[in-house]
């Protein structure tokens, strides 16, 4: 990470429009769920400790990613319909209930309305989220709600979003969340470990953690705007990717700093170093302010850039959302039809 402007990989749209605006959307939208663990490593701090992170040039290149890259017409419809389907729809609320779950479970389902799906040439193979978000007590209405489809369950746990819960009790709520029925569990790292540099400490929760989840996918949420710089972000995303973190993930979407480009780029970097040193795939998943259709194309294109194109599928990328799927909802009706629909036209529940 010492010169954050290398190895990037530029790809740039292709310069004609598709055949079909089918061919388009159907070379971006096949996608498989989460199916590979990371076993993890043995702690190495070797992999981590002389790291440092260029932060001009951190921002430098994170910059480019919303400036000078774009894609356009039936391409940014393909793209935007991979994004759906990259989508951990969420709802993480202090007022949720059964049915409210049960209405998103329902929008999980038919992310895009039926007709707009008809004019993209994908009402034989419709495109669904990646998974539905919840808090553990919501889990069994999810489970229910989502039986019969192949749209996974996630559950945040481990005393979300601050993490400060005794350990018993944080894997205590993993085993229920688990047994409810979750297939995956967003956990929240205590970020005084990475602040303090106590990186034992941090790597034996996180191993705690992994083995709760059982057969469940464990995303191991930094909280990076508590952790102030991007050296700590780097050390602990990779702390938590030798305990066996399945994916790293930005922000609770609670601090007051949530997912940026630079933080995601350096956690990619990470991302990527461990995949050198190991030959894993370990997924990335920003959350936390992530709110239009733009924002969704600025990521995937980072992902695209520097991680390639097996994570731009769900098993390797997610996007924590809500109101971002009603933008790209909008987004994609302007192009079926040249018009822009209302926000209350494409509500979420």
């Amino acid at each position: 990470m010492d010169d954050a402007a290398s190895h990037s990989v530029t790809t740039t749209p292709e310069a004609s429009e598709p055949k079909t605006l089918l061919q388009s959307v159907r070379a971006l939208v096949p996608h498989s769920f989460a199916t590979h663990r990371n076993p993890g490593t043995g702690l190495k701090p070797e992999w981590f400790e002389a790291t440092q992170v260029n932060l001009s040039a951190t921002e430098r290149r994170a910059a480019t990613m919303g400036t000078r890259r774009s894609v356009k017409k039936a391409y940014q419809a393909a793209w935007l319909v991979k994004a759906v389907t990259c989508i951990d729809l969420t709802t993480l609320a202090g007022d949720d209930t059964a049915g409210r779950v049960q209405r998103l479970a329902a929008k999980a389902r038919r992310p895009i309305r039926d007709d707009l799906v008809e004019a993209l040439g994908l009402a034989d193979t419709p495109p669904t989220v990646g998974a539905v978000c919840v808090y553990p007590t919501m889990v069994g209405p999810a489970v229910k709600a989502l039986r019969g489809s192949t749209i996974p369950v996630a559950s945040v746990a481990t005393g979300f979003p601050a993490g400060l819960t005794p350990l018993p009790q944080r894997l205590a709520e993993i085993r229920y969340a688990v047994d409810q029925g979750a297939g995956e569990i967003d956990i929240v790292i205590t970020r005084s470990h990475a602040l303090l540099g106590e990186w034992q400490a941090l790597y034996d929760e996180v191993a705690a953690m992994r083995e709760a989840c059982g057969a469940a996918h464990l995303k191991a949420i930094l909280g990076t705007g508590d952790l102030k710089t991007l050296r700590n972000v780097y050390k602990a995303s990779m702390v938590a990717m030798q305990a066996g973190a399945d994916f790293i993930k930005t922000s609770t979407g609670k601090e007051d700093v949530n997912a940026t480009l630079p933080v995601s780029l350096t956690m990619i970097r990470a991302l990527r170093d461990y995949g050198d040193l190991t030959g894993e795939k370990v997924g990335f998943k920003p959350a936390g302010g992530l709110k239009t259709a733009k924002d969704a194309l600025t990521w995937l294109i980072l992902m695209k850039e520097e991680l390639g194109h097996p994570w731009l599928q769900p098993d390797l990328f997610r996007i924590g959302a809500s109101s971002m799927l009603a933008d790209i909802e909008r987004q994609i009706e302007h192009y079926v039809t040249g018009h822009y629909a209302s926000a209350s036209h494409h509500a979420m529940a």
